[in-house]
């Protein structure tokens, strides 16, 4: 069921589609389904149309993106699908929803470990799943993922839901590090160590933390950002109260995930919305989508957001995200056997 939120954004896209008359999928224009914010894609979205122009039309879609375009058939105006979380995207590719893309350009730019291996979807950003730190009683500026189970912690530790995309993605992870037995036994270690039942979200956490409720949370990498950069003062407060620590798995890197998009299975305007897929890797996309949303660069040697690059170098985990959307089933299983949020 579609939130509030999402039936809004579908009337808006619905009507802005409406109001071209008939010229919405006219050869210079691009339908963009998408379920991230406006304001945060419009600066890139603006630059395309500034490149090339051409028209870019985009319809907001919360929860259920999915299931609009297998709905809408053959019929469906969607060029681009434009997401966040590999959950997500795997998702629409197993809705059939989406179509194979052959592309030097974004082969070339990106890594194998973050597109599909069939080219379903691409991911063109990436951020990291990381330790908020308490700055006033965390002295440690290392960690590992496995340590978060260690008794040490006991009490110290918050985070949302496990059944949160980002937190299935990074238990999936840890089963691809660790093998299903052993990762059932970390996570029922990490639930033990929790403050209070997983609740809020990755903000929240950083909350908590200087309300003096726990020690450390988890929480993604461009949240910090937001909030220190952002013009809440409470919530300045609270990403003021923290340090970032990049943790890593024993023998891997720290666990990251990705924002991407992939081509929709029905795309009536396919040759622009694989025009727009390549520029999403140009120098000038890459930059400007890493400024306006504080993710790391899926291209290498593109300037970090400042407040992200003072977290320390990133050595992303090994596993493939391809990897990670296969497990991310058990991974989820495994949370409602452990009673993980109960």
């Amino acid at each position: 069921m579609l939130t509030t939120k999402s039936t809004r954004g579908l009337l808006l896209g619905a009507a802005a589609l409406c109001s071209l008359a008939g010229s919405a999928f006219a050869a210079e224009s691009l339908n963009i389904y998408t379920t991230r914010e406006p304001g945060l894609i419009k600066p890139v979205l603006d630059e395309f149309t500034k490149e090339t122009g051409i028209k870019v039309n985009t319809i907001f879609i919360n929860n259920g993106l999915e299931e609009r375009i297998r709905t809408e058939g053959e019929n469906s105006p969607a060029d681009v699908i434009l997401t966040v979380d590999i959950g997500r995207l795997q998702a629409a590719k197993d809705y059939g929803v989406t179509q194979p893309v052959e592309s030097e350009t974004l082969e070339k730019v990106i890594p194998a470990a973050y597109r599909d291996p069939e080219g379903h979807w691409f991911g063109i950003a990436l951020r990291a799943r990381v330790v908020y730190a308490s700055k006033d009683r965390v002295k440690q500026d290392k960690i590992t993922y496995e340590e978060l189970a260690d008794p040490k912690w006991k009490g110290k530790i918050c985070i949302r839901s496990g059944q949160a995309l980002y937190n299935v993605s990074l238990f999936a992870a840890a089963i691809a590090h660790m093998g299903e037995a052993k990762a059932e036994e970390w996570l029922k270690g990490l639930k033990a160590n929790l403050a209070k039942k997983p609740s809020g979200g990755d903000r929240e956490q950083a909350k908590d933390i200087l309300a003096g409720v726990c020690d450390i949370g988890i929480g993604n990498t461009y949240y910090v950002s937001l909030m220190r950069n952002g013009n809440n003062e409470e919530q300045k407060k609270w990403g003021e109260a923290i340090n970032v620590i990049l943790p890593t798995f024993e023998g891997g890197g720290t666990h990251v995930n990705v924002s991407g998009l992939a081509l929709a299975k029905h795309a009536p305007n396919k040759a622009n919305a694989v025009k727009f897929m390549e520029f999403m890797v140009s120098d000038d996309s890459q930059r400007i989508h890493a400024e306006a949303n504080s993710e790391y660069p899926v291209k290498a040697g593109i300037p970090i957001h400042p407040t992200v690059a003072s977290f320390g170098e990133l050595t992303a985990d090994n596993v493939p995200i391809a990897e990670i959307a296969k497990l991310r089933k058990k991974a989820s299983e495994m949370v409602d056997k452990v009673g993980f949020d109960q």
